[in-house]
């Protein structure tokens, strides 16, 4: 389910599923004050767990040990407001609680501010995302997750974009051993800047002896606006070659000019 197996120090593989059999009956034990008992319920659903953060992740992403405890933190607040009397499975009543918990977690603990109608879009998308690429085998792109969620593009590439981690200085360009690049090392640069060269009278010249590819890059790029994410899927390959290629024409075009 996960790249990372042990959690908070659990091996997530070997975490036991209870019968409902089993549950009816600690339920019983943890209304009359069986603390023992509490603690076999939790640790028997913490799959349950799991199974909702998995709505919030990607493919590419591990899960956090904060994540999972906050997970774990719904799951004792729904044992301990959960009301036998009622005709409901445990599960049921318990995932909303998870789901809640994370969402306050990661709304309030983002570093930057994001709005609640903007974030419960990029959750959805989330959703979506994976389902497409459990059912494809594939990176879904944004405009499958726009149009299943019946919303604009734009709305639904900002609200992915607004939710995403923000990028270290230190983060490598490009993915593989050959190339140290560092984002550090492409805003360093004032010749890098693309105000400057985009303004020089030369350029129309210098985008010539780019391929074609690499040209359109740049221009979806430095003259449209859009990001990494939306060139590679309009383009249709991977934000990694993406950003190698847009490295790569952007020190042709810099050579070219000077």
């Amino acid at each position: 389910m996960f790249n990372k197996v042990f959690i908070c120090g659990i091996n997530t593989s070997q975490l036991p599923t209870l019968t409902p059999e089993e549950m009816d009956k600690l339920m019983e034990e943890i209304k009359l004050g069986n603390q023992d008992a509490k603690q076999k319920f939790i640790y028997g659903n913490m799959r349950l767990v799991l199974s909702v953060l998995q709505r919030f992740l990607s493919r590419k992403q591990n899960l956090s040990d904060d994540l999972f405890q906050v997970g774990c933190v719904g799951l004792i607040k729904a044992i301990d407001n959960f009301n036998t009397e009622l005709n409901v499975k445990f599960s049921t009543y318990a995932v909303p609680m998870i789901v809640g918990e994370i969402r306050r977690f990661l709304r309030d603990d983002s570093p930057m501010r994001v709005s609640r109608s903007m974030r419960d879009v990029a959750y959805q998308a989330m959703q979506v995302r994976n389902k497409i690429e459990a059912e494809n085998q594939r990176e879904a792109k944004i405009e499958e997750i726009a149009k299943e969620l019946k919303l604009p593009y734009f709305q639904v590439a900002c609200a992915i974009d607004a939710i995403s981690e923000p990028m270290s200085l230190d983060e490598p360009m490009v993915f593989d051993d050959s190339d140290n690049s560092t984002l550090s090392d492409s805003i360093s640069d004032p010749s890098s800047n693309p105000e400057k060269w985009i303004d020089n009278v030369s350029i129309k010249d210098a985008l010539k002896v780019l391929e074609p590819r690499e040209k359109r890059i740049l221009i979806m790029r430095y003259y449209l606006g859009k990001t990494q994410v939306e060139v590679s899927d309009e383009i249709g390959i991977s934000q990694a070659q993406v950003s190698r290629l847009e490295k790569n024409a952007l020190d042709v075009v810099k050579k070219f000019l000077i």
